[in-house]
């Protein structure tokens, strides 16, 4: 693994029982994860994904990737436009560093509106990972 090298991307359907589900999983029981109806009056046109369920996406994309031996050590992510049932996401990621076992990768998450989720993700892959 070097620095510039692409990950494959991953397109993740958003679906209301992703979104419902995950806010669920995490315990984040706001009303914009779950009622359109409270979400449409606090300005959204729908519900949408809560951060935690996207923090959980994001880990998913490197470990499918970099194997079931990898271990993530950092997540840094920051939200951007929402991600709304019938959008589809679309990660990527780009390896920025690599310090022996140690791999730092650029991902960024899409969908038709822009960019969901940027930031940075740190894994160790011991010796015969990925």
């Amino acid at each position: 693994m070097t620095a510039g090298v692409e990950l494959p991307p991953l397109e993740i359907p958003i679906t209301r029982t992703l979104i419902v589900s995950g806010a669920i999983a995490s315990r984040d029981y706001q009303d914009v994860h779950h009622d359109a109806e409270l979400a449409r009056q606090k300005g959204s046109s729908d519900i949408f994904m809560n951060i935690l369920t996207t923090n959980g996406l994001v880990g998913r994309y490197i470990t499918d990737h970099f194997g079931p031996r990898a271990v993530l050590r950092r997540v840094a992510i920051r939200l951007g436009a929402p991600n709304h049932p019938g959008d589809t996401m679309v990660l990527t990621g780009t390896v920025e560093q690599v310090d022996g076992d140690t791999v730092t990768v650029r991902v960024v998450g899409a969908n038709a509106v822009g960019r969901h989720v940027t930031g940075t993700v740190t894994v160790t892959v011991p010796a015969g990972g990925a």
